[in-house]
């Protein structure tokens, strides 16, 4: 794992990208509070799967027919999940 400034990464993109592409994990950090994780995806990630779309068709469907479960506090979520 390496951690870089916004900055480094600006400056040397071409050495981190070629470090995510061979498996080392980047984290940008940009000032105290927020950090990014650089990956690197493929063409299956840009793409719906037969198998995504027939369970996102599923959802909808389910939806249609109240099939669902409605969620408006955050006490029912902790219910629904366990919590």
């Amino acid at each position: 794992m390496v951690e870089i400034t916004s900055r480094e990464f600006r400056d040397n993109q071409r050495e981190y990208f070629d470090l995510a592409d061979n498996g080392t994990q980047i984290i940008i950090k940009k000032g105290k509070k927020k950090a990014y994780i650089l990956t690197p995806i493929s063409e299956n990630d840009l793409s719906f799967t037969p198998e995504m779309i027939e369970r996102i068709n599923l959802s909808i469907e389910q939806e249609k027919k109240g099939e669902i479960t409605r969620i408006a506090t955050k006490e029912e979520l902790k219910n629904l999940l366990v919590l």
